[in-house]
Order: C-alpha cells, then sequence, then structure tokens
C-alpha cells in the first residue's frame, strides 16, 4: 500500500480525539493526525495467537541453532571476532531452517488495541517513557511464513539441512572478517557436500541445488526485528536477543 486509506474512516472518532486532546493540551490544537487502528493489510499489526506454545518451540530451536555452530571444530578454529561477525549475521536464517526442519507452525491474530480513552489518559504521562515496542505486521508475517511453507515443500533430508546450514554459517561476504579466505573455502566445501548428497536423493532433478540455495538466500531477507518482535519479544522482553544468543554460544 502507498498510502493507507484507513485515516478517512471513522472521521468522528478522529474529531473526539482532537477535542479532548485540546482539553489535555490546555486549549492548544495538536496538529499530529490522530493514531487510529489501521486496518490496511501492510500496516495492520499482529501478535502471536499462542504465544507460550509458540514461544517455547522457538526457544528450543534457538537452543538447538546454537548447539549445531557450538559443535562445529571447523567454527570453533575461527578468530572469536569472526564468530561474533557470523553469529550476528546468520543466526536468523540458521534458525528459520531450524523452524523447518522441527515443523514450527504458528498461527497470528491481530493485536489487540487499548482503548481511545486509555490513549487519552495516559497521553500526557506517556511522553516521558520509554517509546511502545513495534509489533510485527500482518504483511511481514505472510512473507515469513511463505518462506518457510517454500522449504517445507522441498522436504529436505536431514544431511540436506546440515550442509545447507554450513552454506549459510560460513559466509566469506561479511563484512570485517579476518580469516575470509578460510572461510570462503567452508562454504564452498559445505555446498559442494550438499551438490553431492542431492545426486543420489533427487537423480531426475538437476535444479534442485540452485533453486535451495535461491530460497536460501530468501531467508536472508527476513529482517532480525521481525523474528525478534514476533518469535522472543514475549519471552525476552526488552533485552537484546543477539547478547543472550552470544552468552549461549560462550556459556
Amino acid at each position: 500500500c502507498e498510502r493507507c486509506q484507513c485515516h478517512s474512516e471513522d472521521k468522528r472518532t478522529a474529531i473526539l480525539y482532537t477535542l479532548l486532546s485540546q482539553n489535555l493540551n490546555h486549549g492548544r490544537v495538536s496538529h499530529s493526525p490522530a493514531r487510529q487502528r489501521c486496518h490496511c493489510h501492510q500496516r495492520r499489526t499482529v501478535c502471536l495467537r499462542t504465544p507460550h506454545i509458540t514461544c517455547q518451540a522457538a526457544s528450543n530451536v534457538l537452543v538447538k541453532t546454537i548447539s549445531f555452530m557450538k559443535n562445529l571444530p571447523s567454527f570453533r578454529l575461527l578468530p572469536r571476532e569472526d564468530q561474533l561477525l557470523l553469529l550476528d549475521s546468520c543466526w536468523v536464517p540458521l534458525f528459520l531452517l531450524g523452524l523447518v526442519q522441527e515443523m514450527v507452525t504458528f498461527e497470528v491474530m491481530e493485536t489487540p488495541a487499548p482503548s481511545m480513552l486509555k490513549k487519552i489518559l495516559l497521553n500526557g504521562q506517556s511522553k516521558r517513557q520509554e517509546p511502545e515496542q513495534t509489533q510485527p505486521t500482518l504483511a511481514a508475517v505472510q512473507r515469513l511464513q511463505c518462506c518457510l511453507n517454500t522449504f517445507w515443500s522441498l522436504d529436505l533430508s536431514p544431511k540436506e539441512f546440515a550442509y545447507l546450514k554450513g552454506a549459510i554459517l560460513f559466509n566469506p561476504d561479511v563484512p570485517g572478517l579476518r580469516a575470509s579466505l578460510y572461510i570462503e573455502s567452508l562454504q564452498r566445501e559445505a555446498q559442494r557436500a550438499l551438490q553431492e548428497v542431492l545426486q543420489p536423493l533427487h537423480p531426475e532433478d538437476q535444479g534442485r541445488f540452485a533453486r535451495i540455495l535461491l530460497l536460501a538466500s530468501t531467508l536472508k531477507s527476513i529482517p532480525p526485528a521481525l523474528i525478534t518482535d514476533l518469535l522472543f519479544r514475549p519471552v525476552i522482553g526488552d533485552a537484546d536477543i543477539v547478547e543472550l544468543i552470544v552468552d549461549m554460544l560462550y556459556e
């Protein structure tokens, strides 16, 4: 949506908000648009329908993802600085592959909105508080689910998952790497192993290797903020997810 049409609806509510806001602001008229509930597909915010179940499943997948990295001797041999750079750049696609492998599904629902009266009464207090946490949009979550569904349709074997994870983890294009040439050789090795596994498993599908790598690139395009806000924020609160992952890696 290039332009949200939701603010043209329910003008009476907006007028009521403006009038009451004038009283709260000692007679000064606020020229900022009233914050209304947006029904636009692109901007509609959502949350997990069953956060206690989904967040637990996501946490289990994250633990397995970090364990995969810790158990790779070639990863442990890298300089600590390179380990941290690779971790920061690849934890999301590796985690998403984990969701695919563990068949973790989830449903979302529209985010409950605070009442108009609550917004008005708390307006003066909220200005000095921390900004509200961002909520995932329906469009972003549907795009994420589309990526997961596409991977499920491939029906990857355990070996395919393992070698694909290696190809994603050892990314020589991450800026600042000290051992980029060694990391590049590890990526080539993982890709070669993946290709060798595909030949006996899918001899009739010559394009499967390229298709898997292409789909892996779509996982890299999923924003870390979306994964954090949707699947981990209900559990970790305001904590930094990357700091928590680093602690898990070196505990």
